[in-house]
């Protein structure tokens, strides 16, 4: 399709593109953006529309991928915008509070062309707080939230008045009346935000014949920003996404000679709220607000102004929101240019006003559902008077009375078996069917309930008897010195398969939980692999498996819901190849985690510190813990950049994806299960005590423990929508108890 174009470097794998969407460059439809596997993007810029169709068509048939609900089909990845939003699940999904504020405010940036390639169209995000003095934030208080219904430049009365006026007095016949002469989102506003983290200080110098800004206009102190955007006629900024989950962007971490203001303060680190003693807890706290109800009830306004009815037109007009209309779509065709230097110049006034969103919708956008009205959907009709049965759902117990292991809730209502599947210390293994009610699951024929609970659980034909052809436990040989525990198991998203690992022939092996037969056997490392890990799936089911072993080392794996494991070759998993081999540790490999969403694979060792890579190999960083912190034993990531590691004896640490350590605490209990809620602000533990504890992931505060069991519990996971809370105890049973971290959110995190 293409000419061979000298010094053209780069290659990507065909095998490897999840998302293709159609962009635009300096407001002309000419470019492309394909998303790959491991989370990372290229954009291309083609000469005209004809070159991008004949592209696309060229691709794999992949559309913008699997996670709006979309089909995967070519005319996706060319359909505009505003079909892209007609057509998609998102905005129910948000509405229905599946997704969080910030998972749709990206949605809607990607779709509407807003790309982290482009920083002329870098992703554009709301201011939400106003109080940037106060000692202390509270978050109940509707008086420290910005009015969401009027663009940045309507906030104060004063400056409102003074951009009417300039649009009712407009004389200039050469273009058409604006508000702002200055947009929400450049180029250089976004480079202004980010200057002290690279890449973004070498683009800032390159943009600037290698000198930083004028000290005055550096960004260096939030409250000074928030205060500028309110008065300075030429600043209406919004912010971006990066506000909301990077603290290093506030940090002068590469010690860079920013200048002296005219108030003659050095600059340095920004400088944070009162409220926010550090950029973490700037960062989390900003989270939240972004999160809370007054947002969420007022987000679709602001929606309105930047993608939707008030973006252009009389509606924009009305809702002072006009910008000069150089920066629309369909302004200017760059093409109708003939000479070089007027269209070079053209270009130039373009990249310098910015450029709006693609408009998404002309009429005004959906509110969110009320909490209130999510909460209090009819629950269980069973009442419980004390706390114990308030927190407790049900309590299945095995006829086998080996403990239960490894625990996986994949739980979402669109599988064909939504399921818990329990593994035993035996390796003895039971598709749970989750029946969608308040109850939750369904036990198999044989399986007992605790019938002091008196719940009303039915008994559904899922697994056949535990004899003849179908029994459904593993008897392969595994080497006689591995621990049977949590990390020895994956389980697949859709429930079907089960991978196990630590057997003598340093394969791990993948069986049906359907048949409970052998599907297939993986090789690759020296030794005996002892621990499994997988990514958050793709709604296709792919994702990433990681497997450590005795020999130090750690492969990457991918795994596609078709083909099972796959190497190079993705028409055979006949003898797979690791995508990645992961080295770093001098012993034995005990625990690992993946996130596909951000790239990585953290990995412990039997001593050591654990170790941070890409998936694609790549060693960034080891995690050191405290000095008493040498044995990690669990690890687990959340996808916004929090990893919490459990050592031995007690000791836990929360570190930053990128190597900070934020808090570290001793309990006393063996802990044996620790887990995430999908938003990373909780953490959930329970050991040998037979005690579940929930605390609050930043600080380590403790936020609630659960009536104590009988037995120790040595598996957790939790229920797609983060309701139900699954232990498996070593005593053979499975309890399930209701979680409600929206509670303790409100009853802890209001105040700062």
């Amino acid at each position: 399709v293409l000419a061979y174009t000298e010094g053209l470097h780069g290659k990507w794998m065909f095998s490897e593109i999840r998302a293709v969407f159609s962009r635009r460059y300096l407001l002309q439809n000419t470019a492309l953006e394909v998303f790959m596997a491991n989370r990372t993007s290229v954009m291309f810029n083609f000469p005209d529309q004809a070159t991008v169709k004949k592209v696309v068509y060229s691709l794999p048939r992949v559309g913008v991928g699997t996670s709006y609900g979309l089909p995967q089909a070519r005319r996706i990845s060319l359909a505009t915008p505003r079909q892209l939003y007609k057509s998609s699940n998102m905005t129910q999904r948000w509405q229905r509070r599946e997704i969080s504020n910030f998972e749709y405010l990206m949605f809607l940036n990607t779709i509407a062309g807003r790309t982290y390639n482009d920083l002329n169209q870098y992703p554009v995000f709301p201011w939400v707080l106003t109080n940037y003095e106060s000692e202390e934030l509270d978050l109940t208080l509707p008086g420290n939230f910005r009015d969401l219904s009027k663009p940045i430049g309507a906030l104060n009365p004063k400056r409102a008045v003074f951009y009417a006026e300039r649009y009712e007095t407009w004389e200039d016949d050469q273009s058409p009346p604006y508000h702002y002469n200055t947009h929400y989102s450049t180029a250089t506003s976004t480079l202004s935000w980010l200057v002290r983290i690279e890449p973004f200080t070498t683009f800032f110098l390159n943009a600037n014949d290698g000198k930083f800004d004028h000290p005055n206009r550096t960004f260096s102190s939030v409250a000074r920003s928030w205060r500028t955007s309110q008065r300075d006629t030429s600043d209406v900024k919004e912010l971006i996404p990066e506000f909301y989950y990077l603290p290093e962007m506030f940090v002068n971490s590469n010690g860079y000679s920013l200048g002296v203001r005219e108030d003659e303060v050095v600059i340095n680190n920004v400088d944070l709220p009162p409220w926010a003693k550090k950029p973490e807890d700037f960062v989390r706290i900003n989270r939240m607000a972004l999160e809370s109800e007054f947002v969420s009830c007022q987000l679709h306004q602001w929606i309105d102004l930047i993608f939707g009815y008030k973006q252009r037109g009389p509606e924009a007009v009305r809702a002072l929101n006009v910008f000069h209309y150089l920066t629309y779509e369909g302004s200017m065709n760059l093409d109708s240019i003939t000479d070089p230097v007027l269209r070079e110049a053209m270009e130039a006034q373009i990249q310098n006003f910015g450029q709006t969103p693609s408009q998404l919708l002309i009429e005004p956008h959906p509110p969110r559902s009320s909490a209130m009205h999510l909460c209090f959907l009819p629950q269980s009709p069973l009442m419980f008077k004390d706390q114990m049965q308030q927190d407790v759902i049900m309590v299945l117990k095995f006829p086998s009375n080996s403990p239960v292991t490894h625990v996986a809730a994949n739980t979402l209502p669109h599988l064909t078996i939504p399921a818990v599947v329990t593994v035993t210390c035996s390796r003895l293994f039971a598709v749970n069917r989750w029946h969608n009610t308040s109850v939750g699951l369904r036990g198999a024929p044989g399986y007992s309930l605790d019938q002091a609970h008196h719940l009303p659980i039915e008994m559904d034909p899922l697994i056949a008897n535990n004899s003849g052809v179908n029994k459904r436990q593993i008897t392969d040989l595994v080497d006689q010195s591995i621990q049977i525990n949590a990390h020895c198991f994956v389980v697949t998203a859709d429930n079907r398969y089960i991978l196990i690992c630590g057997f003598w022939d340093k394969s791990f092996r993948v069986y049906s939980t359907e048949t409970g037969k052998l599907t297939q056997i993986v090789f690759g490392h020296w030794d005996v692999v002892t621990c499994l890990a997988r990514s958050e799936s793709y709604i296709g089911g792919d994702c990433y498996i990681v497997s450590g072993s005795r020999d130090a080392t750690l492969l990457l794996w991918y795994w596609s819901g078709r083909h099972h494991i796959i190497g190079d070759n993705p028409n055979s998993s006949d003898y797979p190849a690791p995508r990645a081999v992961l080295t770093g540790h001098d012993h034995e490999v005990v625990c690992v985690s993946v996130c596909a969403e951000l790239g990585l694979v953290i990995s412990g060792a039997k001593e050591g510190p654990c170790l941070v890579h890409t998936i694609t190999g790549d060693l960034l960083r080891a995690l050191e813990g405290p000095e008493n912190c040498l044995f990690p034993r669990l690890i687990s990531v959340s996808s916004e950049g929090h990893c919490i590691i459990y050592y031995e004896r007690g000791r836990f640490s929360n570190f930053s994806i990128n190597g900070k350590l934020l808090a570290q605490m001793e309990i006393n209990d063996s802990t044996r299960a620790i887990l995430l809620s999908s938003d990373g602000q909780n953490l959930v533990t329970g050991g040998d005590n037979g005690v579940v504890e929930v605390w609050q992931a930043c600080d380590f505060k403790q936020l609630y423990i659960y009536p104590g069991c009988d037995a120790g519990i040595r598996a957790m996971d939790l229920s797609h929508d983060q309701r139900t809370l699954i232990t498996g105890m070593a005593s053979g049973s499975i309890v399930a108890f209701n979680i409600d971290f929206n509670r303790w959110h409100y009853e802890h995190q209001n105040r700062y």
